[in-house]
């Protein structure tokens, strides 16, 4: 449910005209069976894609009232609670369905957000680590540490993640631009600029990366 979720989600197949009729039909649907979970999640979706966190998270309290287990429930509520700046409230969704489903990367990535919005610096460090750890062949996880790092002004550390975000995906063109980055913090512009080289020969568009070879100047 979760996965085909993620991918409704992203897909951003409907206008928004189209999202808010799919919520017209879902509420007459929803009224006539109160109980459909599955209607609940759908109208949670067209809330989303319109921005209605606020009902998109409601939605989700009605499917946990009924079914405190629900992962699509738990995990997305926890979003809406992020973009709603209820943090408290995200953490603990995120960790009650990390408790049920531990091996999840975006859930450990958003509880590692939440985290460090509620000034857990250290917790979120933490949890951006277990990433790491539980998953290595994560471009994700690393590049999410490598932010955080950078963040925090924890260069060293921050490069050698963002290397290992670029050996997952030596032609993303926005990893490439972070490590950058910090190399020119760190004042080596020669070093940046071998970074942008390398980029380049591996298969990445100079234009995309022009902006930062102009600051390597």
């Amino acid at each position: 449910m979760i996965a085909a979720m993620f991918v409704a989600l992203g897909a951003a197949a409907q206008t928004p005209k189209q999202w808010r009729d799919s919520v017209s039909v879902l509420i007459e649907q929803i009224n006539l069976t109160p109980n459909n979970l599955e209607l609940r999640l759908k109208k949670a979706e067209a809330n989303i894609n319109l921005q209605q966190y606020e009902y998109a998270r409601d939605e989700y309290s009605a499917v946990l009232k009924k079914d405190e287990k629900n992962l699509a429930a738990l995990y997305f509520r926890a979003f809406c609670q992020t973009q709603l700046r209820q943090y408290s409230f995200a953490r603990a969704d995120y960790e009650a369905f990390l408790a049920i489903q531990p091996e999840h990367l975006e859930a450990r990535l958003g509880l590692a957000h939440v985290l460090q919005l509620l000034g857990r610096k250290t917790d979120a460090a933490d949890e951006l680590n277990r990433a790491v750890q539980m998953f290595p062949d994560s471009t994700d996880a690393y590049a999410a540490r490598a932010a955080f790092e950078t963040q925090q002004e924890q260069y060293d550390a921050a490069l050698y993640d963002w290397d290992e975000a670029l050996r997952l995906a030596p032609k993303n063109a926005e990893l490439t631009a972070s490590k950058v980055d910090v190399l020119l913090r760190l004042g080596r512009k020669k070093e940046a600029r071998e970074a942008l080289d390398q980029a380049v020969k591996q298969g990445t568009p100079r234009a995309a990366l022009r902006e930062w070879y102009d600051k390597c100047k």
